[in-house]
């Protein structure tokens, strides 16, 4: 079984928004993302996807969406990035999702010794520049929940077991500082971490390690529309 990952579809199918005005990085990019996809994913494999599926404003209207990418190989696992303000209760979103989708909010899941966990996570800053009251209480409710999710991974995990923490927002600034996010994942020892959120970087480095823990940058726009592997 392998890990592969991929995130910021930004997908519209039943409310075409067309995302090639953002450059010619989007460009025919969902043909490219499932040419690439067909290719090296097996339906034993898992595929991480870290936020941003969908602009749907209503989880009624993800359906086509869902659809477009549920014939696909593998496991889908996908946590709720800023944009997917279809996502509600996630008991809702589950009884919603297509078969070979999982949804993960403030808990974890294991496929054979992969344990999967995450949370959106939201914007670290570099230190000396403060958050507005209402990002601080974002903030802080996203380390609650990031918490909850590793403890649940925690719970689960055996000898021998690989924790990835999927999160939507970077979990540091661009210095790459300790963060509140980054302090959790070191503490629970995951095994590496997947995030998404950032558009245009051309300096942003797709692969990065602190403090023994790789980091895995996979927007869609960034990576070149590919699928990235996981590796431990």
């Amino acid at each position: 079984m392998k890990v592969f990952a991929i995130s910021d579809l930004h997908l519209s199918i039943n409310n075409p928004k067309p995302m090639d005005i953002f450059g010619p990085a989007w460009e025919n990019y969902v043909e490219k993302i499932f040419d690439d996809w067909k290719k090296v994913v097996k339906d034993e494999d898992l595929v991480l996807m870290a936020g941003d599926f969908s602009w749907a404003m209503k989880l009624e209207d993800t359906k086509k969406d869902f659809e477009l990418l549920s014939d696909l190989p593998g496991k889908k696992i996908i946590i709720r990035g800023n944009h997917d303000y279809w996502w509600k209760s996630i008991s809702a979103v589950r009884n919603f999702l297509p078969k070979n989708f999982y949804a993960i909010q403030n808990d974890s899941l294991k496929f054979g010794n992969i344990i999967v966990c995450g949370t959106r996570g939201w914007s670290v800053l570099e230190e000396g520049s403060n958050l507005t009251e209402d990002d601080k209480k974002i903030f802080n409710r996203e380390i609650i929940r990031l918490e909850m999710s590793l403890a649940s991974a925690e719970k689960m995990r055996k000898e021998g077991d690989k924790v990835i923490c999927m999160i939507h927002y970077p979990p540091c600034n661009f210095h790459r500082q300790d963060s509140e996010f980054t302090k959790l994942l070191e503490k629970f020892k995951v095994d590496a971490v997947v995030y998404g959120h950032l558009h245009g970087y051309k300096k942003a480095s797709l692969l990065f390690e602190k403090n023994n823990i790789p980091y895995y940058l996979t927007s869609c726009d960034i990576i070149g529309n590919k699928l990235i592997e996981v590796k431990f």
